[in-house]
């Protein structure tokens, strides 16, 4: 499924949902309310930035410690 070299710090949507533990429509709805940002890839294959998914793992885990 994943046609194109991906460069190094960053991850498919497959990978980016797999460790957010949400469903690719969850990676999109990120995409779409402004919270996470495409870094590269294609529209149909975006790459995101492993700083950028770590700060909302980082965020969602400090939510469900409160």
């Amino acid at each position: 499924m994943e046609s194109q070299m991906i460069r190094p710090g960053h991850l498919t949507a497959h990978q980016t949902a797999q460790q957010l533990g949400i469903s690719l429509d969850g990676v999109r709805q990120l995409v779409r309310r402004g919270r996470l940002k495409r870094s590269g890839g294609s529209p149909r294959q975006p790459w995101y930035a492993i700083p950028d998914v770590a700060a909302l793992q980082a965020e969602r885990r400090a939510r469900s410690a409160a």
